[in-house]
């Protein structure tokens, strides 16, 4: 199985270092599971205006195709303004109605208040299931605080905890989807 995860973040490493530890957590529980991070910050994306995707360039054209390709994914976001990035929205904005059908859709978010943990589940599930994802139960909103301020790692233990039974669960998702 392939799991790709995806930072929405145009600036800072923190929203990078929490997919990514999703991705490494589902390795450790199943060695089989290869995993690619797709940073956002390192692609130029094109601005989504209604054409079809063998119109936008490379790097628009590879990096949906990677996730169109991907058994499951786990979107990353902070939270600017109340709400997700718009690098991820506008990536959104070029995938097909049917996108997900048949895939586990994780989610993290990091932000500066707790306040909005809410919007993950208000904003990027609806998200992800109109493109017909399959989304887990939890999803991990990890406030700025949780990260140690020099490495930018996490070092809150609950945090660690929940990225950990997240990835748990998306294989557990992704293994019944493809074993029916």
């Amino acid at each position: 199985m392939k799991l790709v995860g995806i930072s929405g973040a145009m600036a800072g490493d923190k929203t990078s270092i929490a997919v990514n530890d999703v991705l490494v957590a589902a390795q450790q529980i199943d060695l089989s599971i290869k995993t690619e991070l797709i940073d956002l910050r390192e692609y130029e994306i094109d601005f989504a205006i209604g054409a079809p995707l063998a119109d936008y360039n490379n790097d628009t054209i590879n990096v949906v195709k990677k996730m169109l390709n991907a058994d499951f994914l786990v979107f990353g976001t902070p939270i600017y303004q109340a709400s997700i990035s718009g690098a991820l929205k506008n990536l959104f904005d070029l995938l097909p109605e049917n996108a997900f059908k048949y895939k586990v859709t994780g989610i993290v978010a990091t932000g500066w208040s707790n306040k909005h943990f809410l919007v993950p589940e208000y904003q990027l599930k609806p998200i992800l299931s109109y493109f017909k994802g399959l989304i887990p139960t939890g999803n991990v909103y990890i406030h700025n605080d949780a990260f140690n301020d020099n490495s930018e790692e996490i070092i809150d233990r609950s945090i660690s905890d929940r990225i950990q039974k997240l990835a748990n669960e998306m294989i557990y998702l992704q293994k019944g989807i493809q074993n029916r």
